[in-house]
């Protein structure tokens, strides 16, 4: 094929005529993320990762081919903010909980989500509740993970040639099914190539699992020199303060990323010299003494006493912090928002098993919090001014993100710190 030349980004780079772009950018040093692309199937265009401009009109990148004199921008402000966008609309479409996941750690779209700096969504979870199908004989298709993309579709099919997976229904009720009499045709390794070949945890081999320690993960580490830097940190505190104060507040959550707070060990010695608590579970006080410097809060809000709570942080903090997966979405509490809320109390007091007789009531007094219709994460309920994601996030990475905040020392995070499990 005629070599042709053409530009990414203002830089003049070659490549074959007709070479998919996907391809030509990464012989030319450039990565472009996508989802759906796979060198040997026809160009899908579905996932829109890949979103580039192609002389000045947006378009998915692995739907190009080369020619002669294109001007393709791949990573300009405007498209880096769109794919950033399209993945926060994945992760808050589907119920992606990456501590419960089996494939976190391998999963492409929970990498692009680091390598995006996504700490939160700029929109709203839907919680819908969607089939997880285990009638297949050798799989397992968890529809709250599926992103659509549709390459089991393309790639998986049997030894004589007919389809495993289709597409059903239409707008947003489209989900991917599978065709139980083909599916019980696969073999062994055709039913883990279809594991492998989903870019998330949709689908899984049954009596298998991705069960790796930290570290033989695909994603636990990128690049050498891989950070990923706080570039969004904007408000400061006082400076004039010599030491600086400290809240901290349990709500909706398990006090994992409390412990975490405190794995920094003997660390802790060299903190209280810079910083004293104020209202917080590690020192027991109830009320706010003084006006804090910051304040970091864990957990979602299930109730109106975690509302109040949160509020009252608010109120008495100049910046205000969601720690952990449960403050920045919900978490495992929110597990119960694909369900009605009377369904729930009605599963957890009525028809649950119980020592006590006549004890099956759900309890009601004006003591008792009143339980919300969802799990909420901080920043539906009030304004939030940073997130950090994990679960629990690591203990250097909390407090180096805060001493960042308040003393504004260089910091950015290395790769295996910014995780979400």
């Amino acid at each position: 094929m005629k070599p042709v030349k053409f530009k990414i980004d203002g830089r003049v780079c070659t490549a074959e005529k007709g070479q998919n772009l996907i391809e030509a950018a990464k012989a030319n040093g450039i990565f472009i993320p996508t989802l759906c692309y796979f060198k040997h199937l026809n160009p899908l265009g579905s996932c829109r990762i890949c979103t580039v401009k192609n002389n000045g009109r947006p378009i998915a990148g692995c739907t190009l081919n080369v020619d002669e004199g294109m001007d393709i921008e791949v990573n300009s402000a405007e498209l880096l903010d769109l794919r950033k966008a399209i993945l926060e609309m994945m992760f808050v479409e589907g119920n992606h909980f990456c501590p419960s996941c089996e494939k976190s750690g391998d999963c492409e779209m929970q990498n692009l989500g680091y390598e995006t700096g996504i700490r939160y969504a700029r929109f709203p979870h839907l919680f819908v509740d969607r089939v997880v199908d285990a009638r297949p004989e050798r799989i397992v298709v968890n529809q709250n993970r599926c992103i659509k993309c549709k390459r089991c579709i393309e790639e998986i099919k049997t030894n004589d040639g007919h389809k495993v997976f289709h597409l059903t229904q239409r707008g947003n009720r489209t989900m991917v099914s599978v065709d139980y009499e083909q599916e019980a045709k696969l073999s062994e390794q055709q039913a883990e190539h279809a594991m492998h070949i989903c870019p998330t945890g949709s689908i899984l081999v049954k009596g298998k699992t991705f069960g790796k320690p930290f570290g033989d993960r695909q994603f636990d580490y990128a690049k050498a020199n891989t950070n990923i830097p706080l570039t969004d940190l904007k408000k400061h505190v006082n400076k004039n303060k010599k030491k600086k104060r400290v809240a901290t507040a349990s709500l909706a959550g398990c006090f994992g990323c409390h412990m975490s707070m405190l794995d920094i060990d003997l660390g802790i010695l060299d903190l209280v010299d810079i910083v004293e608590f104020d209202k917080s579970p590690l020192t027991d006080y109830k009320k706010f003494n003084e006006r804090c410097d910051i304040g970091l809060i864990e957990g979602g809000c299930c109730n109106t006493d975690n509302i109040e709570v949160l509020r009252k942080f608010r109120k008495n903090c100049d910046i205000l912090i969601s720690v952990g997966e449960c403050a920045i979405w919900g978490g495992v509490p929110a597990i119960r928002n694909t369900l009605p809320l009377e369904d729930c109390l009605k599963e957890a007091y009525i028809d649950s098993l119980t020592s006590e007789e006549n004890e099956t009531v759900i309890p009601n007094h004006e003591d008792i919090p009143k339980i919300l219709d969802k799990v909420y994460c901080n920043h539906d309920v009030v304004k939030i001014d940073y997130h950090i994601p994990g679960c629990p996030p690591n203990a250097n990475h909390i407090w180096n993100v805060v001493k960042n905040i308040l003393f504004e020392e260089d910091y950015s995070i290395t790769y295996p710190e910014f995780k979400y499990d």
